[in-house]
């Protein structure tokens, strides 16, 4: 009979033969987590970076540089794809992409789409001639998920930012994504105003159908009914000031005037801020006025602009380091990261200066 085989030793095996996977379980971290500790990224805390290299100490485990250099055959480039360059929450995401990527030797190619698919499916094409690592993609409306295949087709890395494609979430397959909790920030927003006394609300923006706009309605519609309150007053137009100025008669002249209008985003309701006050009436006393996204410009408006903060940058920083894991680790587990809102609240919605204040969403 042939007698047992003795249990390997820590260190007893050819390094060679110890991989990845091995080490990241010693260690009790993914795969990917290793993969950055053994490229030096600063995205691993210091304590799990101990922790991994004790495992690759106690297994007996050899970086093998030169072969990674040459599996890996890197650009060090990333393209940052968005539908909105002119609306300033995206030159915040911007500044949060590019944070990380600094840190990382990385540079991004950055490319508008202006909500055009054809326009987006150009701009994804070239960057795959030019051989970058990895996309970032807020999706154009219109976009499906055959796009989301063949980039997988293209074996090219994309992590889905403020919006995803309608069947990447649900699916079982999953895409990996970053963005913000939309609906449960719009529903802090009517609680709020309802708490203020109003009854007549509409909800003021947006003219193309994605994630985005279905999350924000979906908030305004189980906010208004779990008041019991009607949830028809929906006005769709353009995102741009001008439109949100444009819309202010359309608002005033109803048979029902509403008394509180809560914006797409916060470039509508200081549109809808100019309307009113071009026509001798001022947000927070004639009407409520509450905006999303919390842009810089919303604390400097007069009044300053009730609206729920987002973090852009944030939301920038998580999507790259999100990229960066998919980069290193492509056959890994999609992630999801859903940050809160935050209610902002200030003048422009009628409470009194004195209330000021920040609530978390979370």
């Amino acid at each position: 009979m042939a007698k047992p085989r003795d249990r390997e030793k820590p260190g007893s095996r050819n390094p060679g033969s110890v991989t990845l996977t091995e080490v990241a379980g010693h260690a009790g971290v993914s795969r990917s987590t290793v993969s950055l500790v053994l490229r030096g990224s600063p995205l691993v805390a210091a304590e799990t970076r101990e922790r991994v290299q004790a495992a690759m100490a106690a297994l007996g485990y050899i970086y093998n540089r030169g072969a990674a250099n040459l599996r890996a055959a890197r650009t060090q480039t990333v393209g940052l794809l968005v539908c909105e360059l002119n609306n300033p929450f995206y030159a915040e995401l911007t500044a949060g992409v590019d944070d990380v990527l600094d840190t990382e030797g990385f540079v991004a190619f950055i490319a508008n789409t202006a909500e055009q698919t054809d326009r987006q499916d150009r701009f994804l094409q070239r960057m795959r001639e030019h051989n970058v690592d990895g996309v970032i993609l807020c999706p154009a409306a219109g976009t499906d998920g055959e796009l989301l295949d063949r980039l997988d087709g293209w074996r090219l890395p994309c992590v889905q930012a403020l919006r995803f494609v309608s069947d990447s979430l649900e699916s079982g397959r999953g895409r990996d994504y970053a963005g913000v909790d939309y609906q449960a920030g719009i529903e802090t927003v009517i609680d709020h105003l309802v708490a203020l006394g109003h009854r007549r609300i509409a909800f003021v923006g947006g003219t193309l159908d994605h994630s985005a706009y279905a999350g924000r309605h979906a908030g305004f519609t189980a906010a208004m009914r779990r008041h019991g309150l009607a949830d028809d007053l929906v006005l769709r137009c353009p995102l741009t000031r001008r439109s949100g100025a444009g819309i202010a008669d359309d608002l005033l002249n109803r048979p029902q005037t509403p008394t509180a209008a809560l914006c797409y985003n916060d470039v509508v309701a200081l549109g809808l801020m100019l309307g009113l006050e071009a026509r001798g009436l001022r947000a927070g006393r004639d009407l409520a006025v509450t905006g999303f996204d919390d842009v810089p410009e919303a604390a400097l408006s007069r009044p300053a602009l009730t609206t729920v903060a987002t973090s852009a940058r944030q939301i920038g920083q998580e999507a790259a380091r999100l990229l960066l894991r998919r980069i290193a680790d492509p056959q890994g587990p999609p992630e999801r990261i859903i940050l809160p809102g935050r209610l902002v609240v200030r003048q422009s919605c009628g409470s009194p200066s004195s209330s000021l204040h920040h609530r978390d969403l979370s």
